[in-house]
């Protein structure tokens, strides 16, 4: 966020605001952020610790990053889901909450519009 003096046409000035940040995501960014955490917390890793595996495997993330994802702060790609998920030794769906897939278990689901092919 700036602020800048503007004169307006009668010579008086006045303060304006300009907003330059991304506007705020919705919380939470994501699901499996506190499924992580106690999957890493099981292994008896640190946070750097277990970043120091991410980045091993190529999945380039800062331990900042790990605390977003775990707080439910940032959201977390299809194949950062994959890479954690194999690296805290669990399958991509163990991170899900249980009352998600609970929720989700043996539905078919339709498409939109209700036609099923």
């Amino acid at each position: 966020m700036c602020y800048a003096g503007v004169t307006n046409k009668a010579g008086i000035a006045a303060r304006v605001k300009f907003d330059f940040g991304m506007p705020r995501k919705k919380y939470p960014a994501n699901v499996v952020g506190s499924q992580i955490r106690k999957a890493r917390g099981k292994l008896g890793l640190t946070q750097e610790e277990f970043v120091g595996c991410c980045q091993l495997a190529g999945l380039d993330i800062s331990r900042s990053t790990l605390g977003q994802i775990e707080a439910r702060l940032r959201y977390v790609s299809d194949e950062e889901l994959i890479v954690l998920a194999s690296l805290l030794g669990v399958t991509a769906d163990q991170l899900y909450p249980e009352e998600i897939l609970k929720r989700h278990r043996g539905r078919k689901l339709k498409p939109k519009g209700g036609k099923s092919r």
